[in-house]
């Protein structure tokens, strides 16, 4: 009977932990529509440049969208717009956005995206509409890495970017541990019923 037990909780810690949970998310909706927008309550950085937070009243190019990020600034030099996360060794993090052309102007842009050990290069037309995109990586040591995102532009009008999060998913060999535990506790547990 308590092996059947130790059965019944190791399917259900497998099945709770192989769910992707989500560690951080922003829409930008609860930050000032702003141009060369300094402070995000999502708690970003931008250096090296600017970013603009626009949406109703500010160049909504996407009426009904709420707010989003347009990665040019207006400054002439597009800044790094970066988050930094505590991530977990051996967890494989998923970072998923959204990303749409400028509405404004014809012109490409290209904007880069680093997570981790992973980075990508995604070219938005300026009439793309917001498109999803993600970037996966597993954390080879716990501690802070970082999440960003560059426009390649100067035009001070840039690539949009829009619902960032980043979801956390434990590597087969957690699970793996995990079972073997809960297999030692049964064995023990058994013989300690035998003995």
């Amino acid at each position: 009977m308590f092996a059947k037990k130790i059965a019944i909780a190791a399917a259900l810690l497998c099945a709770s932990q192989a769910q992707a949970v989500a560690i951080f998310s922003d829409n930008f909706d609860t930050d000032t529509l702003d141009l060369n927008t300094t402070v995000f309550l999502g708690g970003w950085t931008v250096s090296g440049g600017t970013v603009d937070t626009i949406g109703p009243g500010n160049y909504d190019v996407f009426p009904g969208n709420g707010h989003y990020i347009d990665l040019d600034g207006s400054t002439n030099a597009p800044g790094l717009f970066s988050k930094t996360l505590s991530l977990t060794a051996g967890m494989t993090y998923t970072a998923t956005f959204e990303l749409a052309g400028n509405h404004r102007t014809s012109e490409n842009d290209t904007v880069t995206v680093n997570f981790g050990s992973a980075n990508g290069s995604y070219v938005m037309a300026g009439g793309d509409a917001f498109t999803p995109y993600s970037l996966t990586f597993t954390a080879g040591s716990s501690g802070p890495y970082s999440l960003s995102f560059k426009n390649d532009g100067n035009n001070n009008i840039g690539a949009l970017l829009d619902n960032v999060t980043v979801t956390a998913v434990p590597e087969p060999g957690t699970y793996a541990m995990l079972l073997g535990g809960l297999g030692l506790l049964g064995v023990a547990a058994r013989r300690r019923r035998q003995g």
